[in-house]
């Protein structure tokens, strides 16, 4: 987060900070990549104590949290041997005795402790046999501190056992971010953000904040150092997003769609199936604008399971044709390139218009013909897995590419795809994982974006129960009373990871119970898990999608994109062990058809109180974006699937859940800047060009690719 014109202090190896040396220098690289006297400021305090505040041992109760003690060292003594091995000492107050104890790093505390010694102890409290105990405290030779009547708030930082081991525990890194700070000027620390915009937010001068956000005079001067700098990320997060932006719509050449003819105008009048959303409509029309500029499209399409995404890309890939150009469909799976193309084959069937399928196992005779018609240009459509970006594949003028389930792709993989027309071809990415608008500003800030937000006509919602293990043999019945009506059902186990054999086992022993309660020859199983071989996969998969199968048993495979309207049951098992994105992904498989559908939730009798929440929204909602949300408050961003391969958020204090307010403010000015000065060329700008050349490498992406 640093800009200097000439070699910075900061720019120095970890290793010649006093205090530090070679051996404490290799350990702080390893355990918490801080290789240069930058790395050591940006490792910012995750909590201040007040020195000053001094607590008694006999308050200590069942609610206590972090403490700081004062007391003198009775005696310590090595219990146990091997890995039972612990060092426990006692430290005495005035009000009562509290244990110590240390399971790491025995031998270097043990030298540091001197019986009769007085010792500060901080620590998280808590009780053993009845007694205070801190396991691991932080403790150093009680001094007295001299203070002006304000409060003296000491950083924490984190740390790793490794360094505790070796005396860098967090009030040590402390001391040498103490030592750091009095070498380090304002050039080194210089403002990079418009100083008119500084003024008018009053935010804290940059070289202040970073002083203040490890040793600040007070609170409220921590609380504005703060403040400045998570402005700061989020700030350049969106000016980097805005002039990729600006930059692609100024270089970037896009073929031009000029007119809606006949293809999109007779499918839209005479064959579309059903009335366009208007949240449809929207979205059309913003790719309207996109194709016609002259500029490559680069959208992302977001919306919810069922919610219509094809049939817009069907309409767009007809907007190609009409102006002369072809389009292609990428899925992830072969089984749901098939479904897209039947789907789309099943729409265009009364039109002249050719598609055809391409996967891995296209027939080698059908494989030289749909070739041949990419190449020639008479193919106008086609769908298919990662086999189309093969490099023997050739478009005549491809125009539209669309992406189904983008992060499903490599960025490498995408990229061939992009490569394969002259001028590069319109980008349609679309998914169904609901993306809370917050991430979306941070990790699709370079891309368009457009939202369908309303479900189609005729769709019912799905009905969500939770059921625990005793109700197993009711939601059996259940299942037997759907499966007697025509329907089918899918019972999903949490195989979380596929080389975890006690899931897999779970696997098993869950398909021999369900088999159990529906013997064949009456009724019929699929079942589908990672260890399969893909074609035993695929060949399971198209068992229950034809019908053939009542049940489908599986893991979180068949999450994205499964498409079988006749099945009305999801039952999930241990659901309290999936995220919720997964668990409304998984729900979104059933309520495809015109048929009443039930999402079934079964759990143990024991369910942590984050499970107990998640099960909680489920039965309430079926919006995916208000799950989305809450997922991403539960969670954090980190583990949201499907934000960008190319890149993690990796803010150091700003939060996207908790910083809406800061996040909203910087997306505003940061917006109102690049669009009033595109090349930040003014004398108030130039600190923030000069900032942001300085970052190279570590900017926002410029593509989806």
């Amino acid at each position: 987060m640093f800009i200097s014109s000439s070699p910075s202090i900061l720019d120095s190896p970890i290793e010649y900070l006093k205090g530090v040396g070679p051996v404490k220098g290799d350990m702080l690289r390893k355990e918490l990549n801080i290789f240069t006297f930058r790395d050591l400021l940006e490792h910012f305090p995750f909590r201040h104590i007040d020195k000053t505040k001094i607590n008694n041992i006999g308050d200590i109760n069942f609610q206590t949290d972090y403490i700081q003690i004062a007391g003198t060292l009775l005696g310590y003594e090595t219990i146990g041997e091997k890995r039972a091995r612990r060092l426990v000492a006692q430290i005495k107050d005035k009000t009562g005795i509290l244990e110590l104890t240390w399971f790491q790093g025995i031998q270097w505390v043990e030298k540091s402790l001197k019986t009769g010694q007085e010792y500060l102890v901080y620590g998280k409290a808590g009780f053993f046999n009845g007694k205070p105990q801190i396991t691991h405290p932080e403790i150093e030779v009680l001094t007295p501190h001299v203070s002006d009547g304000k409060a003296f708030l000491e950083p924490i930082y984190t740390t790793t056992e490794k360094l505790k081991v070796r005396g860098m525990n967090g009030r040590q890194i402390g001391k040498l971010t103490s030592a750091l700070l009095p070498q380090v000027t304002e050039k080194d620390i210089p403002e990079n953000i418009p100083q008119k915009l500084v003024e008018k937010l009053k935010l804290m001068s940059r070289f202040q904040a970073y002083r203040a956000v490890h040793f600040p005079a007070s609170t409220a001067q921590y609380d504005a150092a703060v403040k400045r700098l998570k402005f700061e990320e989020l700030f350049l997060a969106q000016v980097r997003f805005n002039l990729t932006r600006v930059a692609r719509n100024r270089h970037s050449r896009g073929v031009v769609f000029e007119k809606v003819g006949d293809y999109f105008n007779t499918f839209y009048n005479k064959y579309l199936p059903f009335e366009l959303t208007n949240a449809q409509k929207r979205v059309l029309k913003e790719v309207r604008q996109d194709v016609g500029r002259g500029h490559q499209m680069n959208r992302l399409l977001q919306g919810d399971v069922g919610s219509g995404k094809t049939i817009v890309a069907l309409l767009c890939m007809l907007l190609a044709a009409d102006n002369g150009y072809q389009s292609c469909l990428m899925a992830p799976t072969e089984i749901l390139a098939q479904q897209h193309f039947n789907g789309l084959r099943n729409l265009l069937k009364n039109m002249p218009i050719n598609i055809c399928l391409l996967t891995g196992s296209t027939k080698t005779k059908e494989r030289r013909e749909i070739l041949q018609s990419l190449a020639d240009g008479t193919m106008h459509m086609a769908v298919g897995t990662h086999a189309v970006i093969e490099d023997a594949v050739e478009f005549k003028q491809l125009g539209l590419a669309i992406v189904d389930e983008q992060h499903r792709f490599g960025v490498a993989q995408r990229a061939k795809l992009w490569r394969k027309a002259t001028v590069p071809p319109h980008i349609l990415v679309m998914t169904a994982t609901p993306i809370p608008r917050t991430l979306a500003m941070t990790t699709y800030g370079d891309l368009d974006y457009s939202v369908i937000d309303e479900l189609p006509p005729g769709r019912q919602p799905i009905t969500t129960v939770h059921r625990n293990e005793t109700h197993r043999a009711k939601v059996m019945d259940f299942i037997r009373e759907e499966i007697g009506k025509g329907r089918q059902a899918y019972i999903i186990y949490p195989l979380i990871e596929e080389s975890e054999k006690l899931s897999y086992e779970d696997l098993m022993q869950g398909y021999e119970q369900v088999k159990s309660y529906f013997p064949e020859p009456k009724y019929h199983i699929s079942m589908v898990h990672g260890r399969q071989p893909a074609e035993q996969k695929e060949t399971n998969m198209q068992r229950f999608v034809s019908g053939d199968t009542n049940i489908m048993v599986s893991t979180t495979v068949i999450e994205v994109g499964v498409n079988v309207p006749n099945a009305s049951v999801m039952v999930i098992e241990s659901s309290e062990k999936f995220g919720l994105s997964q668990l409304h992904q998984l729900r979104g498989r059933v309520g495809r058809g015109s048929e009443k559908s039930f999402c079934i939730l079964l759990t143990g009798s024991k369910v942590s109180n984050d499970g107990r929440e998640r099960i909680k929204i489920m039965c309430a909602t079926n919006d995916g974006f208000k799950i989305a949300e809450k997922d991403l408050e539960l969670r954090g961003p980190g583990d949201i699937e499907g934000t960008r391969q190319s890149g993690v958020l990796n803010f150091k204090l700003a939060s996207i859940v908790n910083d809406k307010t800061i996040l909203e403010a910087a997306k505003l000015f940061a917006e109102k800047i690049v669009e009033a000065d595109e090349g930040l060329n003014s004398a108030e700008n130039l600190p923030l060009k000069s900032f942001l050349q300085s970052q190279k490498g570590k900017t926002a992406w410029s593509k989806i690719s």
